[in-house]
């Protein structure tokens, strides 16, 4: 593990976090819904932690619910911004207002089959990013995108969550890092992916590859966020300083455009 809290960040960015308000709707998702989450638990868990930013991504509990990333953005500073989910029906009017709220991106759920069309998701990609130069992030097991990786490589600006989740799948990971493709740390307690060899095969192919994030409060993973995740990282990159910084803070704040 890292020798000490000196080979740490000095700064973090979490890439990804849900917050689960229940003071708007929830949607059953395989017959579970989660407990709630707000902005207090979120920093009750992270406190004394170096973070000065994230983005809140909606989880597939939240639907198309807008309402609750609005109310939560507006809570925070501009420091923390948001992934939302949107139909394929959703208008350019409807996306232009969002992006007012610090919105970045839409999350596209292929893990739990909720989307497939995959040729549709890639135009869809190109259409918010003319529109508000927002990016696809998608939720997969990356044992399922060897058909798609061709097509996915064509979208202006992608990511992926939680290294692919299958540690059979990296190669494919590693095939769209190859690609421009960014690839957040996230979710160590749900991926079955080796994290200190996918971290270091992803930074060596590209040094603007990875993004940290808790995946906080960690819905339906087998463990949530330990500060021990942060030194699994931190050694997987031979705690070289401007590595450490990339992965922690660098990569995501000029993905996400947010400034410190």
């Amino acid at each position: 593990m890292a020798k000490s809290r000196e080979q740490w960040p000095s700064t973090i960015i979490d890439s990804h976090l849900h917050i689960y308000d229940d003071a708007f709707p929830l949607i059953e998702n395989q017959g579970r819904l989660p407990d709630p989450f707000s902005i207090d638990d979120y920093q009750r868990m992270v406190r004394g932690l170096p973070i000065d930013g994230g983005v809140i991504v909606s989880g597939s509990f939240q639907g198309f619910e807008q309402r609750y990333l609005k109310a939560a953005l507006d809570k925070l500073d501009d420091n923390f911004v948001g992934v939302t989910q949107l139909p394929g029906s959703v208008s350019d009017k409807q996306i232009t207002e969002l992006a007012k709220h610090r919105i970045r991106g839409v999350r596209v759920n292929l893990k739990r089959g909720i989307h497939r069309d995959i040729k549709g998701i890639v135009e869809f990609g190109k259409r918010i990013w003319d529109l508000a130069g927002w990016h696809l992030e998608i939720y997969v097991d990356s044992r399922e995108i060897d058909d798609m990786i061709e097509t996915l490589i064509k979208l202006p600006k992608l990511s992926v969550d939680h290294l692919g989740m299958s540690k059979s799948g990296l190669s494919q990971i590693r095939r769209l890092a190859e690609n421009g493709v960014k690839v957040k740390a996230s979710g160590f307690g749900r991926t079955e992916v080796n994290v200190k060899a996918a971290v270091k095969s992803l930074y060596d192919i590209d040094p603007s590859c990875l993004m940290f994030g808790t995946d906080l409060p960690g819905t339906r993973s087998n463990r949530s966020f330990e500060p021990s995740d942060i030194d699994t990282i931190v050694e997987a990159l031979d705690g070289d300083r401007e590595a450490v910084n990339n992965v922690f803070s660098e990569n995501a704040k000029a993905f996400y455009q947010i400034t410190v």
